[in-house]
């Protein structure tokens, strides 16, 4: 099965370890990953915003980059969201682009989405002794409709606790140029979500989106509370046994 990374900006800039633990996982479960480099932004910053025009050639580039992909995997339900978008961009007069869009949204999925839904995954054999809690991001659960693959895989996970996050639907306030547009509100939005985190006693946050936990961690830190952060891929990479997948 030939898997093509799209990594994302938030991830490619910020976290590339995280696309690291995804290729070594889906290369451990038999997947032949590779990584078309003239991916770019999904565009999503733009579509927010109402630049259609500018979300089009964005998306046409995507398009074309990932056209032979069999698979298009990414570590973020928002992104992958977008993607799925890209076929309500175009017009019929433009039948062609259209049909090409819905085919990449239709091979296109989120991480943990396609271990469990595709692969049939869900123990891959990580240990990790740690009370956490988890926050699910907004475009995965809401838009996609993806809730329970994280919760399968991360139930497998030796010796990770799992406690519930209070009002753990609610968005962190980031919502990409919402937090550049309201900063204000997107401030209090996390703030109370950090209240959340620390109301559970975890000493571990695990998200599914990496602009998610870019934005909570920063207010955990700025707060001065000493809790990790970490993306699902990194926890089920941890002392990982090939026995287990």
């Amino acid at each position: 099965m030939k898997v093509s990374i799209f990594i994302t900006c938030v991830a490619d800039i910020f976290y590339p370890e995280v696309g690291k633990d995804v290729v070594e996982i889906l290369e451990d479960l038999g997947c032949e990953v590779d990584f078309p480099k003239t991916q770019t932004c999904c565009g999503q910053p733009a579509y927010n915003s109402g630049y259609v025009k500018e979300t089009k050639t964005a998306a046409k580039h995507m398009i074309e980059a990932f056209a032979s992909s069999e698979y298009v995997v990414a570590p973020s339900g928002s992104c992958a969201m977008m993607v799925h978008e890209f076929s309500s961009l175009f017009s019929e007069s433009e039948a062609d682009w259209k049909k090409k869009a819905t085919e990449l949204g239709n091979k296109t999925y989120e991480f943990t989405q396609f271990l469990v839904e595709v692969l049939g995954k869900e123990d891959l054999g990580a240990e990790l002794h740690k009370k956490a809690t988890v926050h699910t991001s907004c475009h995965m659960s809401r838009l996609m409709g993806i809730k329970e693959p994280p919760q399968k895989l991360l139930k497998c996970v030796k010796g990770l606790e799992v406690v519930s996050l209070p009002h753990n639907y609610d968005c962190c306030g980031f919502g990409g140029t919402f937090s550049v547009k309201m900063p204000e509100i997107s401030e209090q939005m996390v703030e109370e979500k950090v209240k959340h985190i620390m109301e559970t006693g975890a000493e571990l946050l695990i998200g599914m989106d990496c602009s998610c936990l870019m934005n909570i961690k920063g207010r955990l830190t700025r707060n001065g509370y000493p809790i990790d952060v970490k993306h699902i891929a990194q926890v089920l990479n941890e002392d990982r046994k090939q026995g287990g997948i």
